[in-house]
């Protein structure tokens, strides 16, 4: 019985994802908004991975938007420059990030809280910088154009439709994938380290290995997502992956709530309908640049965690704990009896 409630609980807020990705492009048909699903779906698989690394292994990470960049420039130039097909563009990007996210995490994942923070935005830099440098391959500041359309097996992706539901059943998969880990035995490992390092430690667990698998599995999906990214916009500038867009991604995490991983997707859908809201309604208003975001980002996250440090989803699942208590017969038993100890 157990058992069945437990695998219960894991199949409900799938499906619940699952008829939202069927009904939303019905809804929202309009090619702009189906644009603007898409984005909320690939800014979703790196929130999933940040949601793994942050809320259940405690590592904080302001870098990943370096991971983001990887993926897309390594993508963009095997097609554009060379030719490749780009679901095996795609798979080369997720091992180039894989391996370099293993190189970067060995020393830096050795560092504690702000000071991995700090080490995370100088590896952010240091990509953008190299973008920039690598003119010939990059386009530099003035971009990479040309990138072509998504294809598997030949088959090309066009459209904002199609495309809309090939990120989104990525989208559902890593969830899956994800909501099978964190009840894993690992998750159980990962949220021990998240709790106390030094516990976890006197278990005889190597923390490092753990923390550094994790690490590199969420650079990962952010990579998967640089791809998408490149293929459906056809355009690359290094601006998009710069350290601000890694704030944004911790942003997106933060206000959606880290635990559980559903938390990551909400704050995805949050923080870019936030965002094209500010971009068209904002200057509409008042005569300001995109600096605007940067403040409402900032005043936002302040409120975030002075009212909600848990972030939205725990929020709101505490609102309906609240409600479901009201609604029981006085007593707390099921037909009003006194329980044990009451």
């Amino acid at each position: 019985m157990k058992k069945q409630t437990l695998y219960a609980s894991r199949l409900k807020p799938l499906f619940i994802l699952m008829v939202l990705i069927v009904l939303a492009p019905v809804l929202f048909h309009s090619p702009y908004y189906l644009t603007v699903l898409v984005l909320i779906g690939i800014y979703s698989i790196i929130t999933l991975g940040l949601s793994l690394l942050m809320g259940y292994a405690g590592q904080i990470s302001l870098g990943h938007a370096a991971f983001f960049g990887i993926g897309a420039y390594t993508s963009g130039i095997l097609t554009v420059k060379y030719g490749v097909a780009p679901l095996v563009a795609m798979l080369a990007g997720i091992l180039l990030t894989g391996l370099i996210a293993f190189a970067v995490g060995i020393p830096t994942l050795k560092l504690k809280e702000h000071f991995l923070a700090l080490a995370t935005i100088g590896f952010n830099i240091i990509v953008y910088i190299v973008i920039l440098g690598m003119y010939d391959l990059t386009g530099g500041a003035s971009g990479l154009t040309g990138i072509p359309k998504f294809s598997v097996f030949g088959f090309d992706i066009r459209g904002e439709w199609n495309y809309y539901f090939l990120v989104w059943g990525i989208v559902l998969l890593l969830a899956s994938f994800c909501i099978n880990l964190v009840q894993s035995h690992i998750g159980r490992v990962l949220r021990g380290i998240h709790d106390s390092e030094i516990a976890t430690l006197t278990q005889g667990i190597d923390v490092l290995k753990y923390k550094l698998q994790i690490f590199v599995l969420s650079a990962v999906f952010a990579s998967a997502a640089g791809s998408l990214y490149a293929h459906f916009m056809n355009f690359l500038a290094p601006g998009t992956f710069y350290v601000l867009a890694s704030i944004q991604l911790l942003i997106m995490v933060v206000v959606g709530g880290a635990q559980p991983i559903w938390g990551a997707i909400l704050g995805a859908f949050v923080m870019t309908v936030l965002a094209e809201g500010v971009r068209h309604y904002v200057p509409m208003v008042m005569d300001v640049g995109g600096e605007i975001e940067i403040i409402i980002y900032g005043l936002l996250l302040v409120l975030v965690m002075m009212f909600m440090p848990k972030g939205l989803l725990p929020m709101i699942g505490a609102i309906q704990e609240r409600f479901r208590r009201r609604k029981l017969p006085e007593g707390g038993g099921p037909h009003g009896q006194r329980t044990v100890g009451s």
